[in-house]
């Protein structure tokens, strides 16, 4: 069975957010059953900030967030690649990741789904499957970036996992008006994810690998 307790957690975004919507409810979990969680996250997506805001407030944010799920500072890892241009610097990017496994050796790899459909998701999904192949490898879900998504595994989470993924996530202010950052949304997710694991709550990922 498999297992968050005390592991050494990687969350791969390939933007700033994509952690916390993806599987922020199941880190909320991990760090209370004692795992060490790692986030990285590969743009902070400058080019597509509203003009009023700084360049650099979606590095603020995702501190913020971050922060408020309970991952450590020093184990929040921002890169500067600009933003839908990801494919561009698959190199580079695997050579970060190579880099990141060798520091860090984690248990389990959260990671986008190898069916999302956006050009920098499936290049982090890509890359991170040859950089990781010897973790356990979980694809989380973006729904309107999936258009499917095999349902392989449900992490059940609590009212406050999910109370504090949405915490998280209120963060990103430069993000509030997209529909999937709407609380209603989130737990609506939650909740039908739930009820297919025969739960209150969950949040469902694709099995790429898992090594017990």
């Amino acid at each position: 069975m498999l297992q968050l307790k005390n592991k050494k957690i990687l969350v791969l975004a390939p933007h700033t957010d994509d952690g916390e919507l993806g599987c922020g409810a199941t880190i909320s979990r991990a760090l209370s059953e004692g795992s060490e969680v790692y986030y990285v996250a590969f743009s902070t997506a400058e080019d597509s900030l509203p003009p009023e805001f700084p360049r650099d407030q979606l590095v603020k944010e995702v501190k913020e967030a971050t922060s408020r799920l309970g991952i450590d500072r020093e184990h929040l890892i921002i890169y500067n690649y600009e933003v839908r241009k990801l494919n561009y610097h698959r190199q580079q990017i695997l050579e970060d990741l190579v880099q990141l496994n060798a520091k860090i050796s984690p248990d389990i790899v959260f990671m986008p789904s190898t069916q999302d459909i956006h050009q920098d998701h499936i290049t982090i999904s890509q890359e991170a499957t040859r950089a990781f192949k010897y973790c356990t490898l979980l694809g989380y879900e973006l729904p309107w970036n999936n258009l499917s998504l095999n349902t392989d595994c449900f992490i059940s989470v609590t009212e406050e996992d999910v109370r504090r993924k949405i915490f998280a996530l209120e963060a990103y202010i430069t993000q509030r008006n997209r529909k999937y950052m709407g609380k209603g949304f989130l737990r609506s997710l939650a909740v039908v994810r739930g009820v297919q694991s025969d739960g209150e709550y969950a949040e469902a990922f694709e099995v790429i690998r898992v090594l017990l």
